[in-house]
């Protein structure tokens, strides 16, 4: 097993956030760094993650697909090398936090916060790129739409909060929401409070929030801030961060 770490945001390629990573994330296998994407252009690859099989003669054999098309694929290659008798049936996988499999009932896309790639902004301002400007948040947002609020600079990747306090104001429909986010470039951690529908998450708060709702954002990576526990419906997601600096870069669910 070969694993290929292409970066999507440019803190992605810095070595040290990569191994930070595989560590948390116990990855024992190696990890080619394809800093540059030559790897990934020369799969014609088109989206993270992506799992390739290559046969013992070094042919790939499958590309990505659903969970049980790759346990039967992994099965026949084995057969085909001389393995006997494996089992045909699916390994049962049992995983928490941002690894856990997607909910049946995700309606919010990928949402990226720099300008390169946004979409669905609604705050009464026009976002302005690489200058520092006032928003101010969506009264009633619409399903998918965000919104800024406070003093923030929105540059091609991410919005970096000027002045503290300022806020991300998200109308989703996930069982969870992730954030890739950052600290200041002098590394100084950045506390925030997130709410749900205007009251603190509780029992709903994810892996690094707490049920008041309150977190610090200590390295850059992806934070897991809401895990809905009941039935999946529409919600309104605030972050607010009481330091200023932050980097805020995409929104995921799952």
């Amino acid at each position: 097993m070969i694993g290929v770490h292409a970066p999507e945001f440019g803190f992605e390629k810095e070595r040290a956030n990569v191994e930070n990573a595989v560590r948390e994330l116990s990855i024992t296998y190696p990890v080619a760094i394809d800093s540059n994407h030559r790897i990934w252009d020369a799969f014609n690859n088109e989206y993270w993650p992506a799992d390739y099989f290559i046969d013992g003669k070094g042919r790939i054999r499958f590309g990505e697909g659903e969970y049980s098309e790759s346990e039967h694929v992994i099965q026949q290659l084995l057969k085909e090398n001389g393995a006997r008798g494996p089992n045909a049936g699916l390994v049962s996988i049992s995983t928490g936090g941002v690894e856990a499999a997607l909910s049946a009932d995700v309606q919010s896309p990928e949402t990226y916060v720099g300008c390169r790639q946004a979409e669905r902004f609604a705050s009464s301002e026009r976002a302005a790129q690489d200058s520092r400007k006032t928003y101010s948040p969506p009264p009633t947002p619409s399903l998918n739409q965000w919104g800024l609020s406070g003093s923030w600079n929105v540059g091609a990747e991410s919005a970096v909060l000027q002045t503290a306090p300022g806020k991300i104001v998200f109308r989703f429909h996930a069982r969870d929401l992730h954030m890739v986010l950052g600290p200041p470039k002098n590394g100084k951690p950045v506390r925030f409070k997130v709410k749900l529908d205007g009251t603190t998450p509780g029992d709903d708060c994810g892996i690094d929030s707490a049920p008041d709702g309150t977190g610090q954002i200590r390295e850059p990576r992806l934070y897991q801030l809401i895990r809905q526990k009941g039935r999946v419906e529409d919600r309104t997601f605030e972050i607010e961060f009481l330091d200023p600096g932050v980097q805020a870069f995409s929104f995921t669910f799952g």
